[in-house]
This record gives C-alpha cells, structure tokens and sequence, in this order.
C-alpha cells in the first residue's frame, strides 16, 4: 500500500469543496477518463479578482482526491495572481508530501487551476495541453510538451520520476525509448540506453499482481468507507468481480465503482484489463 499521510488520509475520505460549483464564472479541465486520471476544477471569481469559491470533480487515485480537495482550500481567499503562484510542489508540500509514484496527482491540479484561470482570462487553453506537442505515452494520452515541462519546473532527472510526474512510460513501456531522449536532450547529455518494455505477463503472474492489487491497494480504500470487493474470477485479461457499497472516492468523482476498480486494475497490473461485475 502507498504510505499516505494523515492530511492525505483526511482529504481523501473527507473531502473539502467537492461537487459540481453551479454559480462557477471560470472552469479548468485536464486529464481524461480513458488514461485514467481526470480533474475539473470550478471557480467563482469576484469582480476584484477574488477566488471565492472553488469545487472539484475528481477521477483518479486518494491522490488525486486529496491533491484537489487540498487545491481549493488553498485558493478560496486568493486572487487570482497569487493563485497563479502556486505549483504542484505547493500542492504536494500541502498535504505533508506525496508518495513519489503519485507526483503526477498534484500536477494535474495545478494544470487545472491554470486552465481555469486562462478561461477566466478568454485566453487559449494551456500550451502543454493534450492537443499540443507530439503524442508520446499512448497508454496515458501524453505529449513531449508535458513531459518537458515536468523536467523542466520539477528538476528531473530520471525515466522513473518523468513516469512519477506525468504517468508516461507507466503501462507497457513502449515509450520509455522516447522518454530516454527527451530527458537526454532536456539534460544535454548523451541518450541513455535503449529500454526495453515491460514483459507481458502470463495467466500466473496477472492472476497473482491482480489478487495483490486487490488485496493491498483496492480492498482497503473501499472498505475504508463502505465499499466493497471480492475477485471472482481470472480470464485473461476479463476481470471478474463482486462489489458492493459506495465509496468517498466515488461520490467525489461522479464514477461508478466498477470504473474506480477497472482504472486501478488497469494502472497497477496492465493497461488493457476488463472489469466485470458478477
């Protein structure tokens, strides 16, 4: 299990301004459903420039559901200059620090709150967003540009901490190649060695990473708040299950919890996984 901290811990299954914001006047939206993470982060701007409301929907990780919930804590009050000061370390350092794996969570809400701010403004959408740049990561719909700004403003230094910060190269790998020669040029040094991808699993080893996941990722966010899981069966890549209950994680989302299983399954184990309901 990630070792979470207690703010995190609290944000996640109590969390802060979460809910559609009906009277919002600025709306920032960054991810997607299909690679998994997703944030839409709503706004109330006073005619002084003043945040004074803010609410989220969130589908991703107790990561991402804290990393939001902690985000508009931290700018009801702000104007929106100051607002605009704030970067996914602030974020991270808000909540008494992130698991490493899970740095990307506090990205995406600062990317978030910047959209929200240029739609305020009636400016163009973030250059680093999705539809820019040259489509590197399949598996987590991300371009060069993102991966880029994260060396850039996070002093990276590794293929593991550009995976950690923006989730490229986190499933099948195929693009940590291109991952390598990014960061080579960002750091001007010589392109490091070819990586190969992650060897496909076989029915043993997808079976056992599956019941792992279940048993120390998924089962005790659920049962932390009502929820429930029980694996009923394997078949290939067809995930059987039995669920039941509701959890935090989804009420702040808007998803089911066959799709919060699904997302996990597909992040921890393989990208291509499906989930049904027995």
């Amino acid at each position: 299990m990630w070792n979470y901290t207690d703010a995190v811990h609290d944000h996640f299954l109590h969390p802060h301004n979460a809910g559609r914001l009906d009277d919002a006047n600025a709306i920032g939206e960054v991810g997607s459903l299909a690679c998994g993470d997703a944030l839409k982060l709503y706004l109330k701007i006073s005619d002084a420039n003043i945040i004074e409301k803010a609410g989220f929907e969130t589908f991703g990780c107790a990561s991402a559901i804290a990393s939001s919930s902690v985000l508009t804590d931290m700018i009801i009050g702000k104007s929106v200059d100051e607002a605009l000061k704030i970067t996914n370390k602030d974020i991270a350092e808000a909540l008494g620090g992130l698991p490493k794996e899970k740095m990307h969570c506090s990205v995406m809400g600062q990317e978030a709150l910047e959209a929200a701010i240029r739609q305020w403004k009636g400016e163009p959408p973030v250059p680093h967003a999705h539809e820019e740049g040259k489509l590197i990561c399949k598996c987590f719909g991300v371009t060069d540009a993102q991966i880029i700004r994260a060396i850039r403003e996070n002093n990276l230094k590794t293929i593991e901490e550009v995976t950690n910060y923006t989730k490229a190269g986190g499933a099948c790998g195929d693009c940590k190649d291109q991952i390598a020669e990014i960061l080579a040029a960002e750091l001007k040094q010589q392109p490091l060695t070819e990586l190969k991808p992650r060897p496909r699993l076989t029915n043993v080893q997808r079976m056992k990473l599956i019941m792992k996941t279940i048993d120390e990722d998924i089962r005790p966010q659920l049962e932390a708040d009502g929820g429930s899981i029980e694996l009923v069966d394997v078949d290939g890549k067809r995930v059987i299950v039995s669920l039941g209950g509701r959890c935090a994680q989804c009420r702040a989302s808007a998803v089911t919890l066959h799709d919060l299983v699904q997302r996990l399954l597909r992040e921890h184990v393989e990208p291509d996984l499906i989930v049904e309901e027995a």
